[in-house]
């Protein structure tokens, strides 16, 4: 007997009899329904938790580094490592800890710092900020092969103007003088006309030797 011909009573005795067959099958549905659901709040609601941490664990490393704490700045910035790996806080942690480092002609501290925030990323911006730092370390080290690795590795379309310069002052120091002067000049390029950044790009580029003089 095709369903849609029962009557009212008919139907209800088929549903109520479906329900008592699978009682089982609907309850453990449910149950997993809402345990999904339950379970995508909690993850949610951990998420919120642990980037608020990190990110009152940065403050307290800024804080730190600010008042010339250094030693309290590393243990934070270890701790901040340890428990939210992978948070950007790490990486602008890192980043804070490689200029500082900079600051102080200690370079191998530096490459450290950037290395780790390397491993804390996979956003392409930010992989791409920290391989310009990495590169000019690498430069202000004597390595400009390794610093033009660097640069030839990220990304075309982050920040060009600043990778297009640095790339030119590690080909100048390989005494590619010609590749040189095409990566200023595309610097140049992409450089906003009234930027200040312009003169200090131009005057490389005038302290670059002569085309034709290097071919004669």
């Amino acid at each position: 007997m095709a369903f849609e011909v029962l009557d009212e009573h008919e139907q209800g005795e088929l549903v109520r009899k479906w329900v008592r067959d699978n009682w089982v099958s609907i309850a453990v549905g449910i149950a997993i329904g809402l345990s999904l659901i339950f379970g995508w709040q909690q993850w949610k609601l951990r998420q919120v938790r642990t980037q608020g941490e990190a990110a009152m664990q940065f403050r307290a490393f800024a804080d730190a580094m600010e008042a010339g704490r250094e030693d309290d700045a590393t243990k934070i910035a270890d701790a901040l490592r340890s428990n939210h790996a992978g948070s950007p806080y790490v990486v602008f942690a890192s980043l804070e800890q490689a200029e500082k480092a900079v600051a102080k002609g200690d370079l191998a501290a530096a490459q450290a710092a950037l290395a780790v925030a390397d491993a804390n990323t996979k956003d392409s911006t930010l992989k791409a900020l920290v391989a310009l730092r990495m590169a000019s370390v690498l430069l202000a080290n004597g390595d400009a092969s390794g610093a033009l690795a660097r640069i030839d590795g990220m990304s075309k379309t982050d920040f060009v103007a600043l990778a297009s310069e640095l790339r030119g002052d590690a080909l100048t120091r390989l005494g590619r003088s010609a590749d040189a002067r095409s990566a200023y000049e595309e610097a140049l390029k992409a450089l906003d006309p009234m930027s200040p950044g312009r003169d200090l790009i131009e005057m490389k580029l005038g302290d670059l030797p002569d085309a034709e003089k290097q071919n004669s």
